[in-house]
Formats: structure tokens, C-alpha cells, sequence
């Protein structure tokens, strides 16, 4: 949901009324994993997908008749159903999406979560008894919201969520009747920490922000860290790096570059994030670069096992040289390793 934030915010202050549609299931070659989104306002305007184009059109119509009823409506299309070829689903794949009416008061609840990069997790009864169908309920690890009287276990299932990170479908009983509640938790934004405002960063910067990456600066160097330099940088730090990095908060979603190719800038960086929850870590240099860089970090007491955490040399193997080609490498990497810990999750 992050991404429709600016198209949802915009709508609503127009007064438009909106549905929100949900990819709860998927089989095969679904275009679009489990948890995709699209916002749907009265006037026929889509922010998002739920597919690679292909069941778009007739999800915004059911869309429309959601925030006409104000009825929510679970949509499946599969390459056995004729309504899928119809709608041009040729890809072998089956999904189930859930389309319910944006309340705005729970919207307002999972907005303010996200705006504080803070993790947030939704559930929704997507399938069930027509009166409980689409109540909801979100939890940001402090607080709870409900749409609706939440039965027994609801808060349990999501605090797990938000701790695994993984959309599930999970099956609950309300009022005594069966349900499915859908789990959908939403991480922190990923985040890039680039070591070292150095050419190759202004690169990186300029590739990791489109792709959703908040990007931080840290440069001691003042002709290097600079607003100037990387005007889509969410913040630039002029400090040593083991110093900003006291103030920042590694998590899962964090990726962390040291570019500098001096050891007084990266190696105190390195020391502070190799022991961190960061998924990715990598190093600037040669292997001759690496090989010294190891041996100095053994000569500081970190253990070998952090000490392997390091991608060096930096990025995909692509054959770059130039700034914007090893930057492209760098990013490349670490969107195939977030790729590859989600599958594994999964």
C-alpha cells in the first residue's frame, strides 16, 4: 500500500469515494505475488496493479460496483475460467483478489504507521459470512485498530505476521462461523545507507529512489556529503560514519554500501553494521582491496562469520566500469538478494 499513499491522499481531499483491491492468493505464474494492491476511486482513476495488466479492467469495474453497494466482492480469475481469457489471463496462473470499500478511518490509522516508517500489519475476512465479510483490523507492534468486533486470535495472527513479514491466508472462526482472514503485513521501507558521497554514490542514489529505497548520505567530508550532490537522498550526514550510524535503525529492510575506498570512513561503518539485522552489506574494492580490508577487521576483533556478510567486490559481476555501470551492479545485487530472502521466506 505504500506506493498508492500520494494517489490515495490526493483522492480523498477531492472527496472521491474508494475501493481498495487486494491479491489474497495466488497459483503458478500469478503476475503479482500475494499482497499487491490497487486503489480503485469513483471516477474510474487506478493507482497500482493486481496483475501485469491483464485483469485490471474488469477488477476496476467490480471496484466500482463496491463503492456503488458499498458491498465488498472477492474476485477469482484462472486460465480455466473463461472470464480470465476474456480478460487476457494467458499466463498459466490463477488469483484470487478481494475487493472491499477504503474506510477512511482505518486508512487514516495504517497511513500515519507508514509516514513514521514504522512496519504495520492489515487483516481482513475475505472469505466468510456476508456480515463479517471485509472487517478489518491493522496492528503497528503498539497499537490495535478494528473495523468491526475482532474475534478471538485476530491480534495474535497479526502480531506473527508483522514478525515474519509474510502475507498469509489463515483460517479463524467468528460468531461461529468459519472464516479466512487475510494477513498482510507491510515492512519499513527499504532502506540504502551509502558510506561515502563519492561519485559511484550520486549513481546509486539516482537508481535506488525510483525503486523505492530511502537513501541515506554519510560523508564526513564536506565537499562530498552534500545536499547538492544527491537531491533524492532522504538525508544527508555530515559525520563519521560509526557516529551517524548510532542514530539510525538497521533492520531487515536495510541495505548498506561503503564506497569511500578509505579505511578510516569505511572500515568504522562496516564494524557497526556487520552484527546488524541489514540484509545486505557490501564493500568497494578489489580482491586485493578485500583480502586487506578482512584481515584489518580480524585485527579488530570482529569474528569471521560477520565478517563474511561482506559482498566484495561490490555487485553483480556485469563487467562495469564506469560510475553509473558498478552502480547499476551494486543495486542489481541487492534487489536479487531481497528477491532471493523473500522467497525463502515464503
Amino acid at each position: 500500500m505504500r506506493e498508492l499513499l500520494p494517489d490515495i491522499d490526493r483522492w480523498l481531499a477531492e472527496g472521491k469515494s474508494l475501493a481498495l483491491a487486494t491479491v489474497t492468493q495466488t497459483w503458478n505464474s500469478a503476475p503479482r505475488k500475494v499482497g499487491a494492491q490497487m486503489v480503485v476511486a469513483q471516477d474510474s482513476q487506478i493507482s497500482g496493479s493486481v496483475s501485469g495488466g491483464c485483469v485490471e479492467g474488469a477488477v476496476a469495474e467490480s471496484a466500482l460496483e463496491v463503492i456503488a453497494s458499498g458491498v465488498p466482492k472477492r474476485l477469482h480469475f484462472g486460465v480455466a475460467d473463461e472470464t480470465a481469457w476474456d480478460v487476457g489471463l494467458a499466463c498459466g496462473g490463477e488469483i484470487d483478489i478481494f475487493v472491499q470499500p477504503l474506510d477512511t478511518s482505518f486508512y487514516e490509522f495504517v497511513r500515519a504507521t507508514l509516514n513514521s516508517e514504522s512496519p504495520v500489519v492489515m487483516g481482513t475476512i475475505v472469505e466468510g459470512d456476508d456480515a463479517i465479510l471485509g472487517n478489518s483490523w491493522a496492528f503497528n507492534g503498539k497499537t490495535r485498530e478494528s473495523f468491526g468486533s475482532a474475534p478471538p486470535g485476530v491480534f495474535a495472527q497479526l502480531e506473527s505476521g508483522l514478525a515474519t513479514e509474510l502475507p498469509q491466508l489463515v483460517e479463524i472462526t467468528q460468531e461461529g462461523q468459519s472464516a479466512h482472514l487475510f494477513v498482510n503485513p507491510i515492512p519499513p521501507s527499504p532502506t540504502l545507507i551509502i558510506i561515502g558521497g563519492v561519485h559511484i554514490a550520486i549513481a546509486l542514489s539516482k537508481l535506488a529512489s525510483p525503486l523505492g529505497y530511502r537513501v541515506i548520505i554519510i560523508d564526513p567530508r564536506r565537499a562530498f556529503g552534500t545536499e547538492e550532490r544527491f537531491p533524492e537522498a532522504h538525508q544527508v550526514i555530515q559525520s563519521w560514519p560509526d557516529e551517524a550510524l548510532e542514530n539510525i535503525e538497521l533492520n531487515s529492510s536495510t541495505a548498506v554500501a561503503t564506497l569511500t575506498h578509505d579505511p578510516k570512513i569505511d572500515d568504522p561503518a562496516l564494524i557497526k553494521v556487520l552484527n546488524s539485522p541489514a540484509f545486505y552489506i557490501g564493500a568497494l574494492g578489489s580482491r586485493k582491496t578485500q583480502a586487506k580490508r578482512r584481515q584489518r577487521l580480524l585485527d579488530a576483533g570482529v569474528e569471521e562469520q560477520f565478517i563474511d556478510r561482506i559482498h566484495g567486490p561490490i555487485g553483480l559481476d556485469i563487467g562495469a566500469t564506469t560510475p553509473e555501470e558498478i552502480a547499476l551492479s551494486i543495486m542489481a545485487e541487492i534487489v536479487a538478494i531481497q528477491q532471493s530472502l523473500r522467497k525463502m521466506g515464503s
